[in-house]
Formats: C-alpha cells, structure tokens, sequence
C-alpha cells in the first residue's frame, strides 16, 4: 500500500542536458518533520541528491552533472515541493542562456505568447539593475523574487543581449543571505544598485542597497560584490554602513549608482529622504577599483516639490561627451516614490536635471519629466560608445501593491538624446528588428477600423503639421484606451471600468508632427517627434488591443502605419 502512495506522487522532469550541465533547484520540504529531496538520475543511474528542511520558504541548491544525456530529476510531491529548476553550460550559457525545466502555477511567466517586451523566465521583477555592457554585450540584471508574482525577498536576476531587444535569462545573480532567504517574510534582500566593470579582466563589480527591516540602526546599507564569471556574483561586502550624519535623513538611504566623474574618480549617487525633501547624495573614492575607501562628499539635489517623496533610483551620466570634457552635459536621473503632481493626478513622477557636473556640485540648466506616462519608472542608463542607452521598469508603485500577483516587463531601451534644450527619448534602433510585416498603410488614415490581429504591433503617424490633432481609438476587452492631440497637448486616455477619478497622462504644450506607437500584451508607448514626448502606460491584464480607429479631419494626417511585430 505504501509503495502505491508513493508511486502516485512521484514528480520526475526530464531533459536531455549537456555535458557539465549545472542545475538550479529550489525546493521546500511540504511538512516540517520531514525532508524533501531530489534525486538525479541519468542513463538510469543515480548521480547525486539535494535536500532541504525548511518547510517555510524553497531553499536554492546546485547540482553539476558531470556526463550530458537524458537526465531525470526525480522528487516526492508528498514530502518536496519545487519553484523552479533549470540548468545551463557554463562555458556556453552567456550565448545560449539557461534552459527552464519548471516553474509553478504561483511563479509561471506572464501568458503573452506574441510579447516583445523584457520579461523574467519566472517570478517578480521590478527595477532594472546594473544595466551595462559587459565583456562585449549588454547586461540587464533585475529586482527579482523567484517564487510568486508579487514583490518579497529581493535577489538579482540577470539576462544578456546583442542588440537590447533580443534577451538570453542567465542564471540568478545576485542573492540575499541565508536568514533573508530563510522566511517569505518581505523583510528585504538584494536591493536596487549598479554595476562597472573591472578593468582588463571580464567581470563586474556590483553595488547594491541591502535592506533588513527590523535592522538597528540602520535599515539600508550599501554593499559591493565582484564576479569574474559574469554568471554569479562573489561574497558581498558593506562599504557604506550608515547615513550621513547630521542631515536629518529618513531611514531612507538606497539604490547607489557609480560612475566615474569629470576628476577621473568614481562617484556613488544615492538617494535619500530629510524634512524638507528628497536628497541626492554623493560619494567618492580615490580607490581606482571603487571597492572601498567611499568617503561623502555632499548633497547633489534637494527635490522639495511633489510632497513628501523619497528619491529612489538616481542615475548620473554624461550625455553630450566624455566626462572629463567641461562642456560636456551631464543628466542627472531620479524617481520621486510617492510623489503626487498636483495638476494631473499622476504619481511616482520621475526627473532627468541637465546641467554641469564637476565632481562634487551638479548645476541644473533646465530638466524635464522623463516619461508622461509615469509608467517607466527606476529608469538606469549609461553610456554605450558615445550613445547613452537607458531602461525602465513597466509599472508604476501607484497601481501595485504588495498583495496582488503582477508579472512585470521593462519597457522598450531608449537612447538619451541632447537636442535644442531637451532630452529626446527614442526607442533603440533595434527595435525595427521586430517588424515583422506591414498591417496596413492606407485604411487606418482613412478612418476605417483596422484589426491589430496579435495585438504586438507599432503604428507609425505622420501629420500635415505640428500640433494637428487626431484621436487614435484603441478597442481593448477590459480598458478605454485612446491617444490623443489637441491644444492641450499629447495624452493617453486610459481608465477601467467603475473607476471614476484616473490621472491625467499628458505632455501640456507637446506639438508633435510625428509618432511611433507601441502596443503590446500589457502596455502602450508613445514615442513624439523622435522621443522629445515619451509616455508610457501598463495596461491592466495581458489581453491584447484588438484593433485600431483613426478620428481626426481630412488631411491632418498624411500618413498612418501599422507594422506586425515578433521577437
């Protein structure tokens, strides 16, 4: 009788694996007076087993299967549960990424088959981390929580691209300590940060907020890890192990950023909260590695409107030319969390200040909202060659919570663009890669209904002149979306059923006489006269838009696309 119970809840998942595969497993024990396990099997033959106790929260482990062939990992659903397992080569996995052997119901990616957008293999995502380019390619690394689809205890996930389009997962990068991991408890882990490389050898170094809530004194701290391998990262280290004295400042002291500055020393930004406003602060080293040796060096911004807002995500780079050249612009990048703007309604509004920067004081010429929409927030850039790239997460702290499921995307990579007094924001020239055919190119301009068939598409408008207006109706199941222009300016119309107070998503003043509209399971982005207006929106649900309506009069628009699009 035992041996039928037994056989009714073996789980095998089988895959044909390479020669020195290494495997990634979580598992959790169902009860706490027994183990749950997983047994490796290949050719028929027993190669290994993990274990684990913990009956609270899965516990990673690693196994390496020395031989390649069909290889079984075999566990009891009456004693182990797993979240995720996958495997990879490591002599191959930056070109071929990790293969996903399972994932369950409560970390499944998001159920968009025809999406182009980032995406993590399983499990939460929120903002973009340590976004550069590493031994040749483009790295993303990401908040990440493995084992549901709402924010807990922050890791770093971690994927690579040839073009910022095209990603391949890597295997988990980053992890929090063992007491953090042990309980689903929401008390903190790996937090937001950055990476630079480590000069003439292939790795990284990363810098990274660590959050224990129930920590005294201090609830953050700023910590730095090496990796040679670019797979996983070394043992962290604190370097920064308090606030700043004498300031006032909240508990509140995160996301650090590095880059190297005009004087030709690293500079760490971080950001900050005291009583009269969110705080930019500033660091710096002489140490040429940037391990340690951090000393503060000041206050960089004081941000006193949009009520009480903690600074999160600061990002400091040149935009015009090499740093150490003073006249080059610097673009100084921050999100207000919990910010309100007070005409439109909108929240966790983020801000790009251009001005010049010599090392220890930034002098604003003028800034700008980066994003109308709002929805591209935790925004990290850095310098490609001479071409600033950046990236956000696609959501928007106003619209999630910590209690709802929400697999998240990052939105389309865009470049920083300096031109005429204004950032422009364009979407990478890759993205043309995904189109996959042209929709329509004379129905929607005339006004007629046109289907979006997998509802991942662009649609590209030209108009007689700046500021002529139209209205772009979108058929959605479970949204009103529309575009719009008129003398207002450029807004995204956007609001569900039974909700009667929305904000406002608009760029007041915008005239555009060009735009590339981009629709995928989840989120619109609007992209103005080459990115000058750039807005952003999550759309409730992964139901796709149907299809597209043109409302505007004869002749304002002399030219409208729609182009299929397919990673």
């Amino acid at each position: 009788m035992a041996n039928d119970i037994l056989s009714e809840t073996l789980r095998a998942l089988q895959a044909e694996v390479p020669v020195s595969a290494t495997l990634h497993v979580w598992l959790k024990a169902t009860a706490p007076d027994a183990p749950g396990t997983m047994a490796f099997v290949l050719g028929g033959d027993k190669i290994g087993e993990v274990s684990v106790s913990n009956s609270e929260e899965y516990v990673f482990r690693t196994f390496v299967a020395t031989s390649g062939g069909d290889l079984s990992c075999v566990y009891d659903t009456a004693t182990t549960a797993v979240s995720v397992a996958y495997f990879f080569n490591a002599a191959e996995v930056v070109e071929k990424g990790i293969t996903v052997m399972h994932t369950s119901a409560a970390n499944a990616p998001a159920p968009v088959p025809h999406g182009y957008h980032f995406r993590p293999p399983f499990g939460w995502m929120n903002d973009p981390n340590g976004f550069g380019r590493f031994a040749g390619r483009p790295h993303l690394f990401y908040q990440h929580y493995s084992h549901g689809l709402r924010w807990n205890t922050m890791h770093w996930g971690h994927a690579v691209s040839e073009d910022y389009i095209h990603w391949h997962h890597m295997p988990i990068f980053l992890f929090p300590s063992e007491d953090l991991t042990a309980r689903p408890d929401r008390r903190g882990g790996a937090f937001s940060g950055s990476a630079i490389p480590i000069n003439n050898e292939g790795g990284i170094r990363v810098f990274f907020t660590e959050q224990v809530i129930d920590r005294t004194p201090e609830t953050q701290v700023q910590l730095t890890a090496t990796s040679h391998n670019i797979i996983t990262a070394s043992q962290a280290e604190v370097i920064l192990p308090g606030r700043p004295a004498g300031l006032g400042l909240t508990l509140d002291f995160r996301d650090p950023y590095v880059v190297k500055g005009p004087d030709g020393l690293w500079k760490m930004v971080l950001g900050s909260l005291c009583q009269q406003g969110g705080v930019i602060l500033l660091y710096e080293t002489d140490d040429p590695t940037a391990a340690g040796g951090w000393r503060f060096a000041g206050t960089l911004l004081l941000e006193e409107r949009f009520g009480t807002a903690v600074i999160e995500c600061p990002c400091l780079l040149p935009l015009d030319g090499p740093a150490d050249d003073p006249e080059t612009h610097w673009g100084l990048i921050y999100g207000l969390m919990n910010s309100t703007h007070a005409d439109t309604g909108r929240n966790n509004l983020t801000l790009i200040a251009v001005g010049h920067f010599d090392g220890v004081r930034f002098l604003t010429d003028f800034e700008q909202e980066l994003d109308f929409g709002t929805d591209n927030y935790a925004f990290q850039a850095f310098v490609d060659g001479e071409t600033p790239i950046g990236v956000g997460w696609l959501a928007n702290w106003a619209d999630v919570s910590h209690t709802i499921d929400f697999p998240t995307a990052m939105t389309l990579p865009r470049m920083l663009l300096l031109q005429d007094g204004a950032v422009l924001t364009p979407p990478v020239p890759a993205v043309e890669s995904l189109r996959n055919g042209m929709i329509d190119e004379t129905r929607l301009a005339a006004g007629e209904t046109v289907s979006l068939k997998t509802g991942a598409v662009e649609i590209v408008l030209d108009l007689s002149w700046p500021g002529a207006p139209f209205v772009l109706h979108f058929d959605h199941p479970d949204a009103d979306l529309a575009l719009q222009l008129d003398a207002e300016g450029l807004s995204i119309l956007y609001a569900l059923p039974g909700v009667v107070t929305v904000p406002r998503y608009i760029a007041r003043g915008a005239r555009p006489s060009s735009l590339r509209i981009f629709l995928d399971a989840g989120s619109i982005e609007v992209f103005a006269d080459h990115g000058r207006w750039a807005g952003t929106k999550r759309i409730e649900g992964f139901a796709p838009v149907r299809s597209a309506r043109l409302e505007a009069a004869q002749g304002y628009v002399t030219s409208g696309r729609i182009f299929a699009l397919k990673l």
